[in-house]
């Protein structure tokens, strides 16, 4: 590198030395190495074939001038995204159409900003064959790894430290892979997005995110809210969230949100093995109505969803499972999940209506308070629950886990602590054709489930330990009595 006039002294400007080694190492599909120093740079043309590497000291700096960087692209279409989602060019290290490219550490690069609105340290556009390990990333003040249309990307070891937006960013990217990545951001960490930038419909699929340790303070494991697209064998596993240890604002959001409002599809999405400390809302799937680039708002597809080994503590809100009125969620599965809420909520709560927010931006913090304290499931299908534990670390007056227009719901082997007041265990509203099974609520359960709505019908306790409940159920006006069949339960004497 020195030899192409490159100084490393974290003053002098190595734009051009840094990029004639680039467009040497092309040549003969060769590696450009950046000894131990400090490399001020502006944008810097990937070439394909050719490998980055930043050695132990080494620290590719972003200019501090703007104009050191390719202007944001005017891609002459309506993406109906922002710039930071849109726009692959005002970037440090930028890459369009190339294959076979690899960016190595052990070395650092340092998005040189205190606050958002920047370059990107690293943006790929249209490339295949991508291989990004062993870096550090600091202080990026846009998305700090921005893939768009990208195909067959292996990230590894990557560390990500004070980002002022996201983590890791695949928009309409096929086979990715992010394993053994430390993120702290103060937006989201890693999110998966079907945007327009590319002018078209595209589908984000092949993504596995595993091994990771999440610090953020939005969303940790994302997909959208950019959903025009599909998203499509979607892993997250084996990964730690948190919140930052210092409070910065906006606090946490959701550790898992999956959200489709763009008339794109989510399906066939395993997410197992997270643990959770501090997030407001551990689980968060919706679905709704938004409709960016569509003339008629029309909503997609949430199905085929599995979690499993999940453990929360510390969660100020309630998990949630959401369509809208005609579109459920469909085919979820619970299993193996352990949440410990805070609590101190109201059963005043029970009484409220709970807003569709169909048109807008999906965020957990829109249904903070709703009626449950652990799970609130709404508009769905095929719910199947196994396994399942809520506690709360103070008293709340609100149920453990409400079902409201659900059709098909399966819950066995829950526990939940109950509520204050001796209000139910569980709320049934319009509920279609549920199971309890393997239940054995505890000592001060006051009633285990409550019926509401006209529509509730088919819903059967069957080999559940009710010796400890004072009372199996209420049933409101309007309900047929004949809704709640029972068999082979054990009763209080």
């Amino acid at each position: 590198m020195r030899s192409y006039g490159a100084k490393g002294n974290g003053k002098t400007k190595d734009t051009r030395a840094i990029q004639a080694a680039i467009e040497a190492a092309a040549k003969t599909r060769g590696t450009v190495h950046l000894p131990s120093g400090d490399y001020v740079s502006g944008t810097l043309h990937l070439r394909q074939g050719i490998t980055l590497r930043l050695a132990t000291g080494a620290t590719l700096i972003a200019s501090k001038d703007d104009q050191d960087f390719d202007r944001y692209e005017e891609p002459g279409y309506d993406s109906y995204a922002d710039r930071e989602t849109t726009d692959m060019s005002f970037a440090l290290l930028q890459g369009r159409g190339v294959r076979q490219v690899s960016i190595l550490g052990p070395g650092r690069i340092d998005g040189n900003r205190s606050k958002r609105g920047g370059p990107k340290p690293i943006a790929l556009k249209e490339c295949r064959e991508i291989r990004i390990r062993d870096l550090t990333i600091d202080n990026a003040p846009n998305y700090n790894i921005s893939l768009l249309g990208c195909d067959s990307v292996d990230i590894q070891g990557v560390t990500i430290r004070n980002g002022y937006s996201d983590g890791i960013d695949p928009d309409c990217c096929r086979n990715v892979r992010i394993a053994r990545c430390r993120i702290e951001s103060r937006d989201d960490a890693i999110v998966a997005k079907t945007s327009l930038a590319l002018g078209a419909r595209r589908s984000t699929e092949n993504l596995m995110v595993t091994d990771c340790a999440l610090v953020h303070v939005r969303n940790a494991l994302k997909l959208g809210t950019e959903s025009s697209g599909d998203f499509r064998n979607i892993v997250f596993r084996n990964c730690t969230i948190s919140a930052r240890p210092d409070g910065a604002r906006p606090y946490p959001s959701a550790g898992v949100s999956l959200a489709t409002v763009d008339g794109g599809s989510i399906e066939r999405v395993v997410v197992s093995n997270i643990t959770m400390v501090g997030i407001r809302a551990p689980i968060f799937l919706r679905l709704g109505r938004r409709g960016r680039g569509q003339k008629v708002p029309a909503a997609g597809e949430l199905k085929n969803v599995s979690f499993s080994n999940i453990v929360a503590t510390g969660a100020a809100w309630t998990s949630s499972i959401m369509g809208i009125p005609g579109h459920p969620v469909t085919e979820v599965s619970l299993k193996g999940i352990r949440i410990t809420a805070r609590g101190g909520g109201s059963a005043e709560a029970l009484a409220r209506e709970v807003p569709e927010y169909e048109r807008e931006y999906p965020d957990a913090s829109l249904f903070s308070d709703v009626p449950a304290y652990g799970l609130y499931c709404r508009h769905a299908q095929r719910l199947r629950m196994e396994r399942v534990d809520l506690k709360i670390d103070q008293s709340d007056g609100r149920p453990a886990l409400v079902l409201d227009d659900v059709h098909e719901a399966d819950v066995m082997t829950l526990a939940a602590m109950p509520p204050a007041g001796g209000g139910p265990l569980l709320w049934f509203r319009s509920v279609r054709e549920g199971r309890l099974r393997g239940l054995r609520p505890g000592v001060g359960t006051g009633t285990l489930v409550r019926l509401t709505g006209a529509e509730t019908a088919k819903i059967l306790l069957t080999g559940n330990d009710l010796s400890q409940v004072a009372q199996v159920a209420t049933i409101d006006g309007g309900v047929d009595p004949t809704a709640l069949r029972m068999e082979n339960n054990v009763m209080r004497k």
